[in-house]
C-alpha cells in the first residue's frame, strides 16, 4: 500500500535505481510534467554510474558533404539543391582527398561523409572513393552514409540493401552514422520528409549494419512537427533495436534549425533540448553514450547538457555545411572543446569512432 502514496518521480526513481527500464507512459510523464532539475538529476546519476571515471569525450573529425544534389527534398533541409541549380555541386576525388589530408594533418581519425541522394551516383562511385581513402589514409575511420543514402545507392545499383552494405564495407566503410532518423514515427516523417525512407527501412539498415559487425550511431532531430509522444516513441524504437543487436555506440539528439527551409517555423527551446537529452539518458539504458550537440546549441548549452546526462561532445567538425545552410554556424576548436569539458569539472579525452580513448587531457 505504501507504493500508492509515492509520487510519479519517486516511482520512476526507484525503478531507475533498481535497474528496471521505464515504460513509455513514464517517459512521457518525465518529458511533459517532470521538473527540469529533477529530470536532470536522474539523468546525471545514470551518467555518473555509466561513466564513473568523470571523462567527457570528443573525436577529431570532418564532415565532408560530397554533394548537395538531392532527390529527397526534405522540407526541413536548407542544404539540398536540384541537379540543375547554379550552386549544385559534386566533389571529385581530388577535392575529397585534400579534405581528408587536412583532417589527418590535425590528428583526425573520423571521416563523416554524407551528402544528398544524388540521382547518378551508383555503388561503384563510392567503392572507388572508399578504397582510395583507405589506401591513402589507413588511420581514418570511414564513418559515412546515412541509412537513406544506403537505400538510395542500393536502389540505383539494382542491389539489395544488405549486399550494398556488404560491398561498401569491403571497400572501406567502417561504420554508419544515424543521420536521416529525424523522428522515427512515420506520420511525422510523412509531414516533414515525405520522399525519404520510413521507419522500417531506417531500422532495417541499422540492423543489417550491426549484423555485418559495423557499429552505428543513432540520432534524433526534434523541434519541427512532432509531439512529445513521438519523441518518446523514437527513443523506444532505438532502445528496442539496441536490445536486439547491441550495435549502437551513441545517441545524438539535436534541434531542428528552421532558417532557409521550406518548413520554417521555430525550433525547440534550451529547456526542451535539455529535457530530451536527459530523457534519452534515462530511456536508453542500453546505449553507452549520449552526445551533446554544440553544433546546434552552442558551447554553453552543450556544457550544461553534461549535467543532464550527456558524456560526449561529439566531433570537432573541422567542416560542417548542412546545419550551417540553415543559418546555424557555431564553431569550436579542439582547445575550446577541451576547455569546455574541463570547465565543467570533467576530464577531457580524445576518442575514436568506437569510443576507445586515445588521449586524456
Amino acid at each position: 500500500m505504501a507504493a500508492l502514496n509515492l509520487s510519479m518521480i519517486e516511482i520512476i526513481t526507484q525503478k531507475i535505481e533498481a535497474g528496471t527500464p521505464i515504460d513509455r507512459a513514464e517517459a512521457l510523464w518525465l518529458l511533459t510534467q517532470a521538473d527540469l532539475l529533477a529530470l536532470g538529476r536522474l539523468a546525471d546519476g545514470i551518467r555518473a554510474r555509466k561513466h564513473p571515471h568523470g571523462r567527457v569525450t570528443f573525436v577529431i573529425d570532418r564532415n565532408v558533404n560530397y554533394t548537395n544534389v538531392c532527390t529527397s527534398k526534405c522540407k526541413f533541409c536548407a542544404f539540398f539543391r536540384d541537379a540543375d541549380a547554379p550552386d549544385a555541386y559534386l566533389l571529385g576525388a581530388v577535392a575529397i582527398h585534400a579534405k581528408v589530408a587536412e583532417l589527418v594533418a590535425q590528428g583526425g581519425t573520423q571521416l563523416l561523409m554524407q551528402g544528398g541522394l544524388h540521382p547518378d551516383l551508383k555503388i561503384e562511385w563510392f567503392e572507388t572513393l572508399f578504397r582510395e581513402i583507405k589506401q591513402r589514409f589507413p588511420q581514418v575511420q570511414v564513418h559515412s552514409l546515412s541509412p537513406a543514402e544506403v537505400v538510395h545507392i542500393a536502389e540505383l545499383s539494382g542491389l539489395t540493401m544488405t549486399e550494398t552494405l556488404r560491398r561498401l564495407q569491403a571497400a572501406g566503410l567502417d561504420s554508419v552514422p544515424g543521420g536521416g532518423a529525424e523522428v522515427l514515427v512515420d506520420s511525422v516523417r510523412q509531414e516533414i520528409s515525405p520522399r525519404k525512407i520510413g521507419v522500417a527501412q531506417w531500422t532495417a539498415v541499422m540492423e543489417a549494419a550491426h549484423g555485418l559487425g559495423m557499429r552505428t550511431t543513432a540520432t534524433m532531430m526534434f523541434g519541427s512537427k512532432e509531439k512529445p509522444a513521438d519523441i518518446v516513441e523514437h527513443l523506444f524504437v532505438i532502445r528496442e533495436l539496441q536490445a536486439k543487436t547491441g550495435g549502437f555506440t551513441a545517441f545524438i539528439p539535436w534541434t531542428y534549425q528552421p532558417g532557409n527551409t521550406e518548413l520554417g517555423g521555430a525550433t525547440a527551446s534550451g529547456v526542451e533540448y535539455l529535457k530530451v537529452v536527459a530523457l534519452a539518458r534515462i530511456v536508453l539504458d542500453n546505449v553507452a553514450n549520449i552526445q551533446a550537440s554544440w553544433v546546434t546549441q552552442g558551447a554553453m548549452m552543450a556544457q550544461v547538457a553534461l549535467f543532464f546526462g550527456a558524456n560526449d561532445l561529439g566531433g570537432t567538425m573541422l567542416e560542417e555545411n548542412v546545419v550551417a545552410a540553415a543559418g546555424c554556424s557555431f564553431r569550436l576548436s579542439i582547445a575550446e572543446i577541451i576547455a569546455l569539458a574541463r570547465g565543467a569539472g570533467f576530464t577531457p579525452a580524445k576518442r575514436n569512432t568506437l569510443y576507445e580513448i586515445l588521449e586524456s587531457y
